[in-house]
């Protein structure tokens, strides 16, 4: 540093401030000369050789530091406190498991498999992703959103249509309809699993910064109005057939309305009534959550009564009141999934895949911040892919993480996967033994519950004008998600979501925000000096920002910011120093010249060399 005027720093410890410019001065490098004057690395190929050797070199340090990675169960099962902690997690693991049982029953209707598998969804999955999660306080299961993702492409791929067997096309044989989707099903979470592990064993657990907030939260509102559609034929008791289409939505409703008239009555009284409670109590549970030790478990108390009353009153007999019928006990055999759906399923598996992804690892990392540890993404997707990968082989749906039961997992006192492990093994209790006991369920009540679950997505709403406020790039992506996935269908509204997302990047790099910064008073803060009258800048110096990274697509806009923000115009300067140096070379010609006629003058015919330079 050297001072302008020459002179030397005096301290005055009287004066707050010392009014004193300084000079800087670098060298001034072109990035060829720069990275000429830098030492150059090892060869690229050596260094990743040595770098695969490394990795796969074989020591007993390396197979311990390997196996806990991928089983991090072992990371703090020998450390469990058993007497602070135990309590809590057994607690917490029968309320998540009651809440499981009518949400499994209910989703599974959604995914468009009997009610049976949404019972074998809770177990197997939450079970294994115990051992391989990083989560502790995430209850994975069925959830609404994944289930009619999977319920769309069960409708498209085996519609009923395909089973009719009555006179008047109104008999459908759902015994060999429900084999069919089973076995599509089954397949389908095999390929979403197999997709999670791939990608998380190939280190992708970042394509999940590609589905923003914005994008994810228009999804699921749209996807919940699709939920809401879907299920009002069970409660208007109306034979509807399933859509799965563009502007299916739209198709759904109008056929809803067309035949409202010939409304189940007893079917509507159920369900109205089962709606009021499971409102009325989840708003208690709600507003008394701090008072309660665990919430009140409406869902599972709407099944029995309903349960009782159809048993009691036979309301499918005096009222047609659809029942879930017969609910196997036991578990069924491991069989392998069948590879003919695997070429017709494999783009919705990808979507379902990375979607559920995006549910499980924005609800880990939102419980990891708030209570102080770490989640591995990509080991996320690598206990989710086996998760599912082990329940495609019991015909169980694709899982994720569920807010609401998570929710209940974390307040009431969770506090590792063992509660889910808890859970797990109510569920197999219910599936052992007491699964028969709800076979006069009227298939009204679980589209009830699915509905009463969905209150807190339609808050989403509430984005809107917050997203209006502070960021309309976001609200953009918001209701384009949206609207694309109302009209287009989950999959292929997910499609175009992803790419106008990957449009708007670019779309703000090209329109960023350039300005020149100043001083603030004097301290070290610097802002736009066009928007704050306090920045001033500084005599002399121009600091120019660019708010985006620089590439081919906005080099030329970022030059032209540059030259419009600094004031000069620097085309003529460019211009005035081309034609000095030109007229220099000009100049320095003819010296050379006349240089040349001197001496051949002088040297009286001799013949010397001289340089044209």
């Amino acid at each position: 540093m050297h001072r302008l005027d020459g002179g030397t720093v005096m301290e005055n410890k009287e004066l707050k401030y010392r009014d004193v410019r300084y000079c800087i001065e670098r060298p001034v490098f072109h990035e060829q000369e720069l990275g000429e004057s830098l030492p150059r690395t090892t060869n690229t190929i050596r260094s990743l050789i040595s770098a695969a050797k490394c990795k796969v070199k074989c020591s007993r340090s390396a197979a311990k530091a390997l196996v806990f990675h991928f089983f991090p169960i072992l990371h703090w099962l020998p450390h469990y406190p058993f007497k602070e902690w135990f309590l809590g997690d057994i607690v917490s693991g029968i309320s998540v498991g009651i809440l499981q049982l009518p949400q499994g029953l209910a989703y599974a209707l959604l995914a468009g498999v009997p009610p049976v598998f949404g019972l074998y969804s809770s177990f197997f999955p939450v079970f294994v992703y115990s051992f391989f999660g990083t989560s502790r306080h995430v209850s994975v299961g069925s959830f609404a959103v994944v289930s009619i993702m999977i319920g769309s492409v069960t409708e498209s791929l085996v519609p009923n249509d395909n089973f009719v067997t009555g006179i008047n096309e109104t008999v459908i044989d759902t015994v060999a309809r429900d084999k069919a989707r089973v076995e599509l099903v089954a397949a389908m979470t095999l390929m979403v699993g197999l997709f999670q592990l791939i990608l998380g064993l190939v280190q992708f657990g970042f394509v999940v910064t590609y589905l923003s907030e914005p994008l994810v939260r228009g999804y699921t509102t749209a996807a919940t109005i699709h939920v809401t559609v879907s299920q009002l034929k069970h409660i208007f008791g109306l034979p509807l057939s399933e859509r799965s289409h563009p502007l299916s939505l739209i198709y759904s409703l109008v056929s809803l309305f067309r035949r409202i008239h010939q409304t189940n009555i007893g079917t509507l009284v159920v369900s109205l009534v089962a709606l009021v409670f499971l409102f009325a109590v989840k708003e208690v549970n709600q507003r008394l959550h701090s008072k309660l030790c665990m919430p009140i478990p409406i869902e599972l108390v709407v099944l029995i009564i309903s349960t009782a009353v159809s048993y009691g009153m036979n309301l499918t007999e005096n009222y047609g009141v659809g029942i879930v019928g017969d609910i196997p006990t036991g578990l069924v055999a491991p069989t392998v999934p069948n590879a003919d759906f695997f070429a017709s399923i494999a783009g919705n598996a990808f979507a379902i895949a990375v979607v559920a992804y995006a549910m499980s690892i924005s609800l880990a990392k939102m419980f990891a911040m708030k209570h102080g540890y770490k989640v591995d993404s990509n080991q996320e997707l690598i206990a989710l892919g086996l998760s599912n990968i082990t329940g495609s082989f019991f015909h169980c749906f694709a899982v994720t993480s569920s807010m609401s039961r998570s929710l209940v997992q974390e307040s009431t006192g969770g506090n590792t996967q063992i509660a889910g492990s808890v859970s797990s093994i109510i569920i197999l209790v219910i599936i052992l033994k007491a699964g028969e006991l709800f076979t006069c369920l009227p298939q009204a009540i679980l589209s009830t519950i699915v509905i009463a679950n969905l209150k807190g997505m339609y808050k989403q709403f509430m984005d809107i004008p917050q997203l209006w406020r502070t960021n309309r790039y976001d609200l953009l992506i918001w209701l384009v998600t949206f609207l694309s996935t109302i009209c287009l269908n989950l999959d292929i509204g997910l499609a175009v979501s992803v790419v106008f997302g990957l449009f708007t990047v670019t779309f703000r790099t090209q329109l960023t925000h350039y300005s020149v910064l100043g001083q603030v008073a004097d301290s070290d803060i610097y802002r736009d000096a066009e928007d704050n009258t306090l920045a001033k800048e500084i005599p002399g110096v121009k600091i120019f920002q660019s708010c985006s990274p620089i590439y081919f697509a906005n080099a030329e806009l970022f030059a032209k910011s540059l030259k419009v923000k600094m004031g000069v115009n620097v085309d003529k300067l460019i211009e005035k120093k081309k034609k000095a140096i030109q007229k220099r070379r000009k100049g320095l010609q003819k010296v050379i010249n006349l240089a040349k006629i001197i001496l051949a003058k002088n040297t009286k015919g001799k013949r010397i060399g001289i340089p044209d330079n």
